[in-house]
């Protein structure tokens, strides 16, 4: 059995693409990287090992079988969780920009977020193909939306508004796909309407809300870091400006090589070089729901649709916020931007994916045909097929 080859195509250009615009977003030496004394190729180095490390868990994934992967859905989900609370421990977890988020991992740190998606798509998994899971059941439905529930709240007392949003809508997507009672989404929704406005409320979130609406309304404070971007992708017209000729990335762009980094695309590349990012995770999105829809076992199905959500969507909320179609958050553009974390659980999916593009369980069924085959092929040999009809 054939891995899918686009798939993996696809996942090598979007890493090595990264990989460029993460040097071209930090080889120039602005005032703040120089008061840390960072050298042009600073960011690029740990990139690199990264994506080294990276390649180590996508061979390593690819070679787990399902069997192992549906037995490891609920203590992978419990050890994620643990290291989701590891972050508020002193000593262990680090804090930047208001926010504890990461833990300390030598040599590096690690943000637990991204592990609780893809503990939490295996999960789905595990519980939507399991006998217990009735699409019409409310009970059915709540015990999910109450982990997800839990998670959030651990999310919010980070707080990262962007990881509690992302993880429910991974989770209400999976539900969707199994066919869970419209109805009861509906009411979720109308439940979280009043959470979410008092959420909205808090002063830092409210700019947000507002500076999206109308950033040149304070183009110095809250609507800046959109209003750069603006500019960014404004600057770049059809073909860019060139590679590593941005200007933004001069210190006026907050955060160009992490969640900002599609607007310096834009810029160096060109409406070209944006539309060519998004074609490549629409395909990778495309090859993702094809090995869905081959798959004739549940769990795998649920897998396999889960992992290409949990990497579509968070490109795409990537894609709307750089564009100002929604209010700034904290994700990266997978494979793209710089970020040990999320690139380590990105090609962790993938490698499950190319996994699953094998079609494990076809594969089993096939050996046992064959098994049986040969079994009634040495049994014509040893007493004869009269004997064999006979014993049939």
């Amino acid at each position: 059995m054939q891995y899918d080859k686009w798939l993996f195509l696809i996942t090598l250009i979007l890493t090595a693409f990264g990989a460029l615009m993460v040097y071209s977003s930090t080889s120039v030496i602005t005032p703040v990287f120089a008061r840390k004394n960072i050298t042009p190729f600073f960011y690029l180095k740990r990139h690199i090992v990264t994506i080294l490390v990276s390649l180590i868990f996508l061979i390593i994934s690819m070679r787990v079988s399902t069997k192992t992967l549906n037995k490891a859905a609920i203590p992978l989900l419990i050890f994620s969780f643990l290291l989701l609370i590891l972050v508020f421990f002193p000593k262990i977890g680090v804090a930047a920009g208001g926010a504890k988020r990461w833990i300390k991992l030598w040599p590096s740190t690690f943000q637990p977020s991204e592990l609780v998606k893809l503990a939490m798509v295996l999960f789905l998994a595990w519980y939507l193909s399991t006998p217990a899971f009735k699409p019409d059941s409310v009970l059915s439905f709540l015990l999910p939306v109450g982990i997800m529930g839990i998670f959030q709240i651990v999310f919010l007392m980070q707080p990262d508004f962007g990881a509690a949003l992302s993880l429910g809508l991974l989770t209400i997507t999976m539900l969707v796909i199994s066919q869970v009672r419209m109805r009861y989404i509906m009411y979720l929704s109308l439940l979280a309407v009043p959470l979410v406005a008092k959420l909205i409320m808090e002063p830092y979130r409210l700019k947000r809300v507002l500076s999206f609406l109308d950033p040149w309304d304070d183009p110095q404070g809250a609507g800046f870091q959109l209003i750069q971007s603006f500019i960014a992708l404004g600057s770049g017209g059809f073909t860019g400006v060139g590679l590593g000729q941005s200007k933004q990335k001069l210190s006026f762009l907050p955060e160009v090589h992490t969640d900002f980094i599609f607007s310096l695309v834009g810029e160096e590349l060109g409406f070209i070089g944006a539309i060519f990012l998004v074609i490549l995770f629409l395909m990778l999105f495309l090859r993702g729901i094809k090995i869905a829809r081959d798959k004739t076992e549940p769990f795998a199905y649920y897998l396999a649709s889960g992992l290409t959500m949990m990497i579509a969507l968070q490109a795409m909320i990537n894609f709307f916020v750089a564009t100002g179609l929604v209010p700034t958050k904290g994700l990266p553009l997978p494979f793209i931007s710089y970020g040990g974390s999320s690139l380590l659980v990105s090609m962790g999916a993938i490698g499950l994916l190319l996994n699953l593009s094998r079609g494990e369980e076809q594969r089993i069924i096939i050996d046992k045909t064959q098994g049986l085959t040969e079994r009634k092929k040495a049994l014509v040999a040893v007493y004869g097929r009269t004997r064999e009809v006979k014993n049939q």
